[in-house]
């Protein structure tokens, strides 16, 4: 069996020339030598050789075999033959796209240099930067896009201004441009600091002067000649509200704990790790730089005077120094000095509050260990339980931002208060609680919304009628938990939670269950579908985890169980290699299990955490021999940690600390570390899609997802609404498309041997 580490295949231009390479630099097999000539085919070979050539790594052979003018389409099966050309015909196009699209990207990184030179704009750099990071998502080939002189110009431009954006205060442009600069330069991380710092200074910004970052938007629309954004709204936009609750013995112990339980922990096993002064000195620098930050100055008008900005300074690189002279790890005895230091200097120097300090030191501190390890403060609390959870208190509606930045319903979900109030999609939210809403961002209006079950809300809304008239309604709404499913199926065929098609090819039982989250009802929503889908003849499966961020261990486990059946899923260890616990297959009914039948789990950059856990679990048995699976697309994001949670003293925040990483039955971990070359879960099968693509597919999947309804919660049958199926006619899902090819080549009937052309 092939090895691990050279497994990986890359879909190439199937349709054109197997021995050809794209302008882009898509490689035929990702452990193919330059030069190297493709495996040749079989004379005769069968539908099932498609399945093969992709779980061994044949390359060459997978493009032969998906190129349909290498079959005599009177003995391959007629609707797999449409299904091949379909394919080959759109990575064409595909291919077609990507060269007009570096054509553009290039043009615009050129006219947006020239530019700058003239202007000096940080826009215009921004601008261009990028379209640099554009090209290199088309290029897909690093190689070849440093070499290239704009792009190394527009790097070495944007070092410079980014730095000078940063000394002159235009925190915005130099966020952006360091944002990008990491973007390009990932994985090293060589700009990761600068984008943390920009990031803690709009942070703060958006915490505490919430109207001046407001300006700084607008601003920035207003000198790229956008409309203006809507007046600001400082309805729940409250700091001294949004701190309540945190004290020092809050901050103090969650650093505490994270000094003693972190993976990556100074030991004597590991004497590289992050240590309490590490810790200590991280929080100083936040300190440092929300002092620097100098439009806080509305919030805290001690800050506008240098001198006693500078004396503040003084006070923290003295704290700085005491704690980077200590010969021996510090002890929580010199957190506290440090912080009671800073909390007494910085309110009696700079006027600023002690919870804000303290916010901004508990920020900084737990940052010096990973992007995982945080304080959970008492106005984010409520937030994080809903996406563990898989509920809210609510009223039940999709909301977003509309071009006009007006609060608009995407869809008021089936059976919710807000449907059965007489909420409908596309309705506008001017009012709530008779307070206008214009202004508020999404976040700023989740919180406004929600709130203590049994409670009502007033939610006063603008509405397109008959003849474009538009009309004002109000509604009282008693606010309820709402459930949220995590499964979904390929197209939506009515008002419920579980009204989906689950086929994507009815006639061959192939199925499709595209997983969100792993939330608390996830495997019982599974099962449900996978029975329904047993019940009219499932043969195949579909499982798309792109876009899905994580969630519950537990669920992670129980769902890989329904794919393999037998050995480790999973299993966690500490920094030192140690291993801690396991995690076996666990035994399902036959009504549960999946592991008898081919199954594509397409992946992408966007899941992490628990689905790396499930993809990996399925790609690792199928290695194995166990079950017949591969995972499609690109490789995963690379959180492979544990993140233990506890509730602080006082129960109004808590903590999220990381504790070990996970591991699949593979050779290394998924996670990401720094300085990391390989991380998360590979694809068997690299599949690209153009960035338009994944953004077209997005917006199409979320609108194909919402069936309009009316007061009453029935569907509105002539309501305009996107097609699902065109994802795959159009070429807009090349990695599905690519899936359900895979597939078809294992469902169709193969009594007889498949005649290739010469």
């Amino acid at each position: 069996m092939t090895s691990w580490t050279k497994r990986a295949t890359t879909l190439g231009t199937i349709g054109i020339i197997g021995l050809l390479c794209t302008f882009s630099g898509t490689a035929i097999a990702t452990n193919s030598e330059p030069g190297t000539v493709p495996t040749q085919v079989a004379t005769h070979a069968s539908p099932s050789s498609i399945w093969d050539a992709a779980i061994n790594g044949d390359s060459g052979a997978l493009d032969s075999l998906l190129s349909p003018t290498n079959w005599d389409e009177t003995t391959l099966d007629a609707d797999l033959f449409a299904s091949i050309e379909l394919l080959s015909s759109n990575i064409v196009k595909r291919e077609t796209t990507r060269d007009e699209q570096i054509t553009d990207a290039n043009t615009r990184l050129l006219e947006h240099l020239e530019t700058y030179e003239e202007t000096q704009s940080g826009i215009q750099l921004s601008k261009a930067l990028a379209a640099a990071v554009e090209l290199q998502m088309l290029f897909n080939n690093d190689d070849k896009f440093f070499v290239d002189a704009s792009v190394s110009k527009a790097i070495f431009v944007s070092v410079q201004a980014a730095r000078v954006a940063e000394d002159s205060g235009d925190w915005m442009i130099a966020s952006e441009l360091y944002y990008r600069l990491n973007a390009i330069h990932d994985p090293s991380g060589i700009y990761k600091k600068d984008v943390k710092r920009l990031s803690r200074r709009l942070a703060m910004i958006r915490m505490y002067a919430p109207e001046r970052l407001w300006e700084i938007r607008n601003q920035r629309r207003i000198d790229e000649e956008m409309d203006p954004l809507p007046p600001y709204n400082a309805y729940g936009d409250d700091f001294h509200e949004k701190l309540k609750g945190i004290n020092s013995i809050t901050v103090r112990t969650a650093i505490q704990r994270s000094a003693d339980q972190h993976v990556g922990r100074k030991t004597r096993k590991h004497p590289a790790g992050v240590s309490m002064n590490d810790l200590i000195l991280s929080g100083l620098a936040a300190i440092e730089t929300m002092t620097t930050t100098t439009d806080l100055a509305v919030a805290f008008d001690g800050l506008e005077k240098e001198t006693n900005r500078n004396k503040f300074l003084d006070v923290i690189q003295a704290q700085k120094t005491k704690i980077e002279s200590k010969e021996h790890t510090a002890s929580g005895y010199d957190l506290r000095r440090s912080l009671d230091a800073v909390l007494v200097a910085g309110h009696n120097l700079v006027g600023i509050q002690e919870s804000a300090l303290l916010h901004e030191f508990g920020n900084g501190a737990m940052s010096a260990l990973d992007d995982y390890t945080a304080i959970i403060w008492p106005d984010e609390l409520a937030r994080f339980r809903r996406s563990t959870q898989g509920e809210f208190i609510g009223i039940g509606v999709q909301i977003q931002l509309d071009e006009f930045q007006n609060i608009k319903i995407v869809t008021p979900l089936e059976g919710t208060p807000a449907q059965r109030a007489g909420v409908q999609s596309d309705d506008i939210i001017k009012k709530i609680d008779g307070i206008t809403a214009v202004g508020l961002g999404l976040n700023q209006a989740v919180d406004i919304i929600t709130g203590p079950a049994n409670t009502k809300v007033n939610i006063t809304v603008e509405r397109e009628a008959e003849a474009g008239e538009i009309v004002e309604k109000e509604f009282t709404i008693i606010r309820q938990k709402i459930d949220l499913p995590s499964v979904k199926g390929w197209s939506k065929t009515g008002s419920g939670d579980q009204d989906w098609n689950y086929f994507i090819d009815q006639d061959a039982g192939i199925g499709y269950l595209r997983l969100t989250g792993f939330t608390q009802d996830s495997t019982k929503e599974f099962d449900l579908a996978i029975k329904a889908m047993k019940d009219e003849g499932l043969n195949a499966l579909i499982l798309d985890l792109r876009y899905n961020p994580g969630g519950l261990l537990d669920q992670a486990v129980n769902l890989a169980s329904r794919f393999v059946p037998s050995g480790m899923i999973v299993k966690t260890v500490d920094g030192t290699g140690v291993t801690n616990s396991i995690d076996d297959a666990k035994h399902v009914s036959a009504r549960q299990s999946v592991a008898n039948i081919p199954v594509v789990v397409p992946v992408n950059e966007g899941s992490a955490s628990a689905s790396e856990i499930l993809s990996g679990a399925i790609q690792a048995s199928a290695h194995q021999g166990k079950t017949q699976a591969l995972v499609l697309g690109h490789r995963s994001f690379g959180k492979g940690s544990v993140q233990n949670v506890y509730l602080l003293p006082g129960g109004s925040a808590a903590m999220k600390v990381t504790t070990n990483y996970y591991k699949i039955d593979a050779p290394r971990m998924i996670h990401k570390v720094p300085g990391a070359t390989q991380w998360g879960i590979d694809p068997d099968l690299v599949v690209d899609m153009l960035p338009s693509q994944q953004a077209d597919a997005l917006l199409l999947r979320r609108s194909a997802d919402v069936l309009p309804l009316d007061e009453n919660g029935e569907i509105i049958v002539d309501a305009e609404r996107p097609d699902p199926n065109t994802l795959l006619t159009d070429g807009t899902d090349l990695q599905v498309q690519t899936a359900l090819v895979l597939l078809q080549s294992q469902t169709t009937v193969d009594n007889t041997k498949t005649t290739m052309m010469d």
